[in-house]
């Protein structure tokens, strides 16, 4: 079952994907399916917590497993993705196969990092996800500011994922290897390099400071992929990997003080960057930081089960106002708050139930946020007065931006100020069916998610975390959280908010990233191309140019010396061919003439004394009795 959690989003997405027009009316369908029996599945693994291994690389399997952690974000990411995936069949109108196989493939990715066991999974889950993000964001590539939006996301958080890889660096130099659990088990110096390396990537899929600009450049993406990325998919994985890696952080003597400081921070930063906007989705991107800050803070103070809760309440809350978000968008063609005056009133059904969102993102009792926040703001009580104190100032930005949007959509428009609509995009002054059904589930949750933070469902959750000694937040401090929300409730409703200027472009961090990452890489890429210009690429050539003589005198000594010398002793061999030919033939083959002749002749001599008469033998050996007489007396 968890194989094919992870493998049939993959597989259908992938087909999706590559299939082009042909599945155009078949995608919506199709993905929808894929995702309600990936929800069963997820459900079914929650219960059943299987695990899976298979052989990787050497010593580093490819491991998956799903323990009580995981048991509650699984079905979340689930759910949440099959009602976005809803509400997406009626939004997205041209290139539904892309789209909706880019989103379970993205999707199928978020499942592996959230039962991932070891680095290596986790790892490539990490790089898949971050690529199809990149992908969703700039889904309108036909926009150039939709993929400068993509490009701004994928670089800013794959720069922090280089983390990831320091991580697993000192894991393997450690000698514990690259299981989860071993991790906090590394010798001490490789553990402070295991854990801030997991803390870095964290924080920028979390879109925490300074990271955080990247989520003001991806709300150029489609609204689902806005409500799947925010809610329960790519920037709470960074949240959820911080609840995962708690032992590690806890391990060291520095990790859990700077990543609860770091959480709250960003927490209060963000909510005053939210405060300060004048888009719906850009103050939404905004709170989805400050958020996010809250269950950083919580891997920080070691409450694990108070920020899962909050990153489930979340999930659901923060889908349902993205999605709320998209449906005006699309029926009004546009998304700034002044324009969206009364759009709650012209749609009621969708107002409302942004309006349960908008309330619980607010910490307004007894909606989810206030007790999950609530929850993780005891844990910190015992850590800090100083983080308590911190954290009730962000959940009150929280309770300020929320009102202010609520305020916003719900309040009627003054009769001399037409709304600017159609801004972005020609609005259709309708929103379906299709849109509107998943608003509803959504708002559900948002209202109720809460009771994982409530007793006596908190004191089960905490102990399957191994938390049973944990704090939990007290009757006293729920209410003191619940008259805050309401005092600023009330404050907003009398005052306003106030125009805090410099938070409304995302406190100049794009501009600090340009000027202290971008802009020093940029002058060092024109450093080193004007090194290669004038130094490499002139050696080079000067390389080229001797090489080139060198080459043009060994030719023309071939030429002049070496071909002469070859061909004269090719003559001159020719020659002594010549002579020895004619005197193979005026000497050789005449002395062997003469000799054949001579040899003839005797033979002939030698055939004429043969007569058969008995007295010429007679006479012949005579005379050669008397020449041998002869010859001995004259040698003697």
């Amino acid at each position: 079952m968890l194989a094919a959690l992870v493998i049939l989003p993959a597989v259908v997405g992938a087909v999706l994907t590559l299939s082009g027009r042909r599945a155009e009316k078949l995608a919506a369908p199709t993905a929808i399916g894929t995702a309600a029996i990936a929800l069963m599945l997820a459900i079914l693994v929650a219960f059943e917590r299987p695990s899976v291994s298979m052989p990787f690389v050497a010593g580093a399997p490819f491991a998956l497993a799903v323990d009580a952690l995981s048991a509650m974000v699984v079905p979340t990411v689930a759910a949440v993705t099959l009602l976005v995936l809803i509400f997406a069949a009626g939004d997205i109108e041209s290139a539904r196969p892309r789209f909706f196989g880019l989103m379970l493939l993205f999707v199928a990715a978020v499942s592996i990092t959230t039962t991932a066991t070891t680095l290596t999974a986790l790892l490539l889950a990490w790089e898949i996800m971050g690529a199809t993000s990149y992908a969703l964001i700039g889904f309108w590539w036909r926009d150039p500011a939709r993929v400068s939006g993509g490009n701004s996301a994928f670089l800013t958080t794959r720069t922090a994922d280089l983390g990831l890889y320091l991580a697993t660096a000192g894991a393997v130099a450690g000698g514990v290897g690259l299981d989860l659990a071993r991790l906090p088990g590394a010798e001490p110096g490789w553990r402070d390099v295991i854990a801030a390396g997991v803390l870095v990537a964290a924080l920028g899929k979390a879109a925490q400071l300074p990271f955080s600009f990247w989520l003001s450049r991806a709300m150029l993406g489609p609204s689902p992929v806005s409500a799947l990325l925010h809610s329960a998919a790519m920037v709470a994985m960074g949240g959820y990997l911080l609840l995962r890696m708690e032992p590690l952080l806890a391990a060291t003597s520095w990790a859990p003080t700077v990543t609860a400081w770091w959480g709250v921070g960003t927490a209060v930063a963000l909510g005053a960057v939210a405060v300060a906007q004048h888009d719906l989705k850009q103050a939404l991107a905004a709170s989805t930081g400050a958020q996010l800050g809250f269950v950083v803070l919580a891997a920080g103070v070691g409450s694990v089960a108070g920020g899962a809760a909050h990153l489930v309440a979340h999930a659901a809350t923060k889908a349902l106002l993205f999605l709320a978000a998209g449906a005006w968008l699309t029926a009004l063609g546009t998304k700034k708050l002044r324009s969206l005056r009364g759009a709650a009133r012209r749609w009621p059904l969708v107002g409302v139930c942004a309006g349960v969102g908008v309330l619980a993102l607010a910490g307004v009792a007894p909606l989810s946020l206030w007790a999950t926040k609530d929850e993780i703001l005891a844990a910190a009580k015992e850590q800090s007065a100083a983080l308590y104190y911190v954290g009730l100032g962000a959940a009150a930005l929280s309770t300020m931006y929320a009102i202010r949007i609520l305020l916003i959509v719900w309040r009627t428009a003054p009769t001399d100020m037409e709304p600017a609509y159609d801004d972005e995009r020609p609005g259709t002054r309708h929103i379906g069916r299709l849109e509107k059904a998943p608003l509803v589930v959504l708002a559900v949750g948002a209202a109720t998610l809460g009771f994982l933070a409530l007793p006596p469902v908190s004191e089960s959750v905490r102990n399957a975390l191994g938390e049973a000694t944990a704090p939990s937040a007290s009757l006293t401090e729920l209410l003191v959280s619940a008259a805050l929300a309401l005092l600023v409730l009330a404050a907003v409703a009398i005052w306003g908010t106030p125009r805090w200027s410099w938070a409304a472009g995302w406190l100049g961090l794009e501009r600090v990233a340009h000027g202290v990452v971008v802009r020093p890489v940029l002058n060092l890429a024109e450093a080193l191309a004007r090194f290669d210009d004038r130094v490499i690429d002139a050696g080079v050539v000067g390389i080229a140019r001797g090489s080139l003589a060198v080459s043009s005198t060994a030719a023309r000594f071939d030429d002049r010396g070496l071909d002469r010398a070859v061909t004269g002793s090719s003559a001159a061999t020719l020659r002594a061919a010549d002579a020895v030919d004619r005197g193979d033939q005026h000497g050789l083959d005449a002395a062997v003439a003469g000799l054949a002749h001579g040899v003839r002749r005797l033979g002939l001599a030698a055939r004429r004394l043969q007569t058969g008469q008995v007295h010429e033998y007679y006479t012949g050996a005579a005379v050669v009795v008397a020449l041998s007489v002869l010859l001995l007396l004259v040698v003697r």
